[in-house]
């Protein structure tokens, strides 16, 4: 087998702010791609070799319409398994059942996880704020936990109880009341005892066997049997980020996920089978995107080679070759200022700092989803146990997207009380401001209001066309 052999960027050769556009554009790109089992599926069930956003639009249009008949329909026409409505939902006995056949050291790491998540999650959450002016006026900001939340586990190519974890555990901080899982009903979905079984670990009672775009029209629309969402989170294919967004407006959503990346920011001081370690465990997501940002021209060279012997050792080391080689690369930067410059550009889901001072490097990082630092901290660790959720912003919306928290569960309510001298002190401003916007009902709301003297005295200067308030 050939060496692999990754793209080089370097900054000596061509800008790099035009070289890594083109790499992230070769990334969005896969937003259309889909493999030749999906076109033959989408042909066979459809009549027609549509793109994947209108894939997306035809079957929530559809559950929208149908119901509960049309998600039945799809299960059994993409996921080849024929379900009863009836059927849909795991029955609690199932999930029980699934708990107490479970590994004992699976559910024991389960709870461990969940335990690190909730302490980290609970730590964030937002309290109310208030500022109260004696005699005049209170303000306050309040927080309550959405009702009712949706979330979507993948069941693809691997079984992930790490978003189960992920996504249950921030909405629980939170004190979501009503939480509904959705998984395909495959075996590394619904029909996986560990997922159940982690199911009933989290004191999840709500799970239905249906995964896709059907899913989430499903939970956004509300079906005979699976009553609406008000917010949709979790990871998927392009087919769940494409109906999340469609259905984005008929409820939340936590932001649309693409493939997985890194950026590993690596000095000298890095051990080079570490790097490759953490560019091959994104790029087995195949696709992954994972690139190497240094300035060390020497160290590209041990990465390389350290990525051929591991690749060779691993399971799934194929998928990550061909994901390395088609979405990962090595950029070369003159220093470590335009180093830093790239990683913000890219704006990673995963920054890993490999370096010497991480902790310094990081304070000069403004767009990444999640930071790990030095040469101890894998993605991994980030992947399963830390306790930040891994639902994080991909494709460079980390310039304006952050990761899932406890807080994006929560509803901010304004509250505001004022006395009659406390309205009275910001009257005139309040009617000034209405004559310059050209409406006189919000002024007489405040005018009606006023002291008997001031009322009145008010109402007298005020002509209909008035340009500006009583004073």
């Amino acid at each position: 087998m050939p060496t692999i052999k990754l793209p080089r960027l370097d900054s000596s050769v061509a800008p790099l702010t035009d070289q890594l556009a083109a790499l992230r554009d070769r990334v969005r790109a896969q937003g259309d791609v889909v493999s030749p089992r999906g076109r033959q599926l989408t042909q066979a069930v459809f009549g027609a070799d549509l793109k994947p956003a209108e894939v997306v639009e035809r079957i929530c249009d559809d559950v929208r319409t149908r119901g509960v008949d049309a998600v039945v329909h799809y299960t059994e026409q993409l996921d080849g398994v024929r379900l009863r409505p009836e059927e849909l939902r795991v029955p609690a006995a199932e999930l029980a059942a699934a708990h107490a056949a479970a590994d004992r050291g699976f559910l024991d790491t389960v709870r461990r996880v969940r335990a690190n998540i909730m302490r980290f999650q609970l730590g964030l959450l937002h309290t109310d704020a208030r500022l109260s002016v004696a005699g005049s006026h209170e303000l306050r900001l309040r927080y309550r936990p959405m009702r009712r939340v949706g979330v979507c586990v993948p069941g693809g190519a691997a079984a992930y109880p790490s978003t189960l974890l992920m996504t249950v555990c921030p909405a629980q901080a939170a004190g979501v009341p009503q939480i509904a899982v959705v998984m395909p009903p495959t075996r590394t979905g619904a029909a996986n005892p560990d997922l159940l079984a982690a199911c009933h670990e989290l004191g999840v009672s709500e799970v239905y066997r249906i995964g896709g775009a059907q899913a989430v029209a499903a939970l956004a629309y509300g079906v005979a049997g699976i009553p609406a969402v008000d917010m949709i989170v979790g990871p998927g294919n392009i087919f769940v980020s494409l109906a999340k967004k469609f259905v984005f407006g008929q409820v939340a959503i936590d932001c649309l996920a693409g493939p997985s990346e890194i950026v590993v920011l690596a000095d000298d001081s890095a051990p080079p089978e570490y790097i490759a370690a953490d560019l091959i465990a994104q790029a087995e997501h195949s696709p992954g995107v994972s690139l190497l940002v240094t300035w060390y021209g020497g160290l590209v060279d041990k990465v390389e080679a350290a990525l051929e012997h591991q690749l060779s050792q691993l399971e799934r080391g194929d998928l990550a070759r061909d994901s390395l080689e088609r979405f990962g690369a090595f950029i070369l930067t003159k220093d470590v200022r335009e180093a830093l410059s790239c990683v913000n550009q890219i704006a990673p889901e995963h920054l890993h700092i490999a370096t010497r001072d991480p902790h310094a490097l990081a304070e000069r990082i403004d767009h990444a989803g999640a930071i790990f630092l030095g040469h101890y901290a894998p993605v991994a660790l980030g992947d399963y146990v830390a306790g930040p959720s891994h639902v994080l912003p991909t494709g460079g919306t980390a310039r304006f997207a952050s990761g899932l928290t406890a807080n994006d569960f929560l509803k901010r309510t304004s509250i505001l009380y004022y006395t009659q001298a406390g309205m009275e002190a910001v009257a005139d401003d309040v009617c000034l401001l209405a004559d310059k916007e050209g409406l006189p009902g919000h002024a007489a709301s405040v005018d009606v209001r006023r002291s008997p003297s001031r009322s009145k005295e008010a109402w007298r200067q005020r002509e209909p066309d008035a340009a500006e308030c009583t004073r």
